[in-house]
């Protein structure tokens, strides 16, 4: 290490600049000690012979791993180039890097127009063997020190999720207890509108058919509003991918899964970035216990599911498919004899015209001869005769269960509006007593506490009329 009073005068007469950086947004609001002792040394460079003194914070909230851009850094870095930076100051040199071609990028730029590089310990010359070496040495030492807090990391977490005790987040439905562990949401409305989803697809066997029917019957999804804290949330209208993200997650089947997504790696433009969230096989999951906790469905059903939302995603021949509207009675439903591809549907004559089934799939795709084309007239009306003919002997049986679903139906529906109707009047009358407790003299508080009590009062009118409705 060089001494204060041989910083040469050059050097001094350039600026210095000191590099703020933590590594977490979770660090940027709660370690303000670690903040402030970084902006402390300002004070330091300025006792070391520094007047104009620079300080970069971009870099707050961002990691130092390589893994992901830091825009302070790279102007810390074309500042160097200029040869206008005399001095770098960092609490530690952590700070500046923890990735071994970052910190030597930056100890060859220091050399090259002879900056000092400094920190709570004293002044290094980049362009000095000892000095180099030392600083080196710092740098190893602190990525090989993020190295070790984040095997130490993983393992724990892994040996604990392993044991089913790690606090993983969890779907909408579930919340951790402080006193007695995981368990169903305490929100019967909540857990209703789930059950109903996968009774719905019980019945439907189709996810967009679930959400059809239940934007036919008004059901609402709740919506976090306060963006990843999941404490409050706002029920907005439901959407496919609430229908599909509950059919599709082994949490609702009472498994509880780790490790289901992993990150990757790539090189963009000579530097390391890693992307997460990209989601594994079932058979690659770090860990599945099942039974972990109660389920809304049992572990089979789950798998069921699984099988056939797969069939009806990529409609394999032999598999399930579910029919698309029209006036044909099999349409996705029936595959050819000869080569197994599911048949299409055509409608030929004028107006809307009579159903064709056809094998097009080869001809479209690969210009084969099409193996078969038949009129559906005569098809429709055969398989019509033999399903009225294999039901008969149990048409009362069968109009008595389908009246029973009818009634569970409409008894679930009434349900779920009844639960609406009492959350909206919860709303209302919390709304009314907002805008009591207001100062009448504010009215910039008191009109929008006036209006946010008018819409509460317009959807509790709303859910009224649809339950009249389904009364009636």
């Amino acid at each position: 290490m060089t001494s204060g009073n041989l910083i040469p005068t050059a050097v001094l007469k350039r600026k210095a600049v000191v590099y703020v950086r933590q590594s977490t947004q979770a660090q940027v609001q709660l370690n303000l000690e670690s903040q402030r002792r970084q902006y402390e040394l300002v004070d330091v460079a300025r006792r070391w012979g520094f007047r104009k003194v620079e300080v970069i914070d971009e870099d707050l909230g961002r990691t130092a791993s390589g893994a992901v851009e830091r825009p302070g850094f790279e102007r810390l870095v074309d500042d160097l180039c200029t040869g206008h930076v005399g001095a770098v100051l960092c609490l530690e040199a952590s700070r500046l890097s923890r990735n071994g071609p970052d910190w030597h990028r930056l100890l060859e730029l220091c050399g090259e127009v002879d900056a000092r590089v400094i920190d709570l310990d004293g002044v290094y010359d980049p362009g000095l063997p000892n000095d180099r070496l030392l600083l080196g040495m710092k740098g190893s030492i602190s990525e090989f020190e993020l190295g070790v807090l984040r095997a130490r990391m993983y393992e724990a977490a892994r040996a604990k999720a392993q044991r089913g005790e790690l606090r993983i987040s969890v779907p909408f439905g579930y919340v951790w207890h402080r006193d007695y562990g995981l368990g169903f949401d305490p929100d019967m409305r909540l857990q209703e509108t789930i059950r109903l989803i996968f009774a719905r697809f019980r019945e439907l066997g189709s996810a967009r058919q679930v959400l059809i029917s239940m934007i036919d019957d008004g059901v609402h999804f709740p919506r976090p509003s306060d963006g990843k804290k999941m404490v409050s949330f706002d029920w907005v209208p439901i959407r496919y991918r609430n229908v599909i993200s509950i059919l599709k997650n082994p949490f609702y089947a009472g498994a509880y899964v780790y490790g289901k997504s992993e990150k990757r790696t790539e090189i963009v433009d000579g530097r390391v970035r890693k992307s997460y969230g990209h989601y594994k096989p079932a058979s690659e999951w770090a860990v599945v216990l099942k039974d972990h906790h109660e389920g809304y469905i049992g572990w089979s059903e789950y798998e069921r599911n699984q099988e056939l939302l797969a069939a009806n995603a990529y409609g394999k021949a032999g598999g399930v498919k579910s029919g698309r509207g029209g006036r044909a009675l099999l349409p996705g439903l029936i595959s050819c004899g000869r080569c197994g591809r599911r048949l299409v549907v055509m409608y030929a004559g004028r107006g809307q015209g009579y159903p064709v089934y056809r094998c097009e799939r080869g001809n479209l795709m690969m210009a084969q001869a099409r193996c078969m084309s038949f009129n559906g007239f005569r098809t429709d009306a055969a398989v019509t005769r033999e399903a009225l003919e294999a039901v008969a002997p149990m048409a009362i049986e069968a109009a008595l269960e389908a009246e029973r679903m009818q009634l569970e139906s409409e008894a679930k529906r009434r349900q779920m509006i009844e639960m609406d109707l009492q959350q909206a009047r919860y709303e209302a009358s919390l709304a009314e007593r907002r805008y009591a407790a207001c100062d009448p003299e504010n009215r910039l508080i008191a009109a929008q506490l006036e209006r946010s009590w008018e819409a509460t009062l317009r959807r509790v009118e709303t859910c009224e009329a649809r339950l009249s409705e389904v009364q009636r």
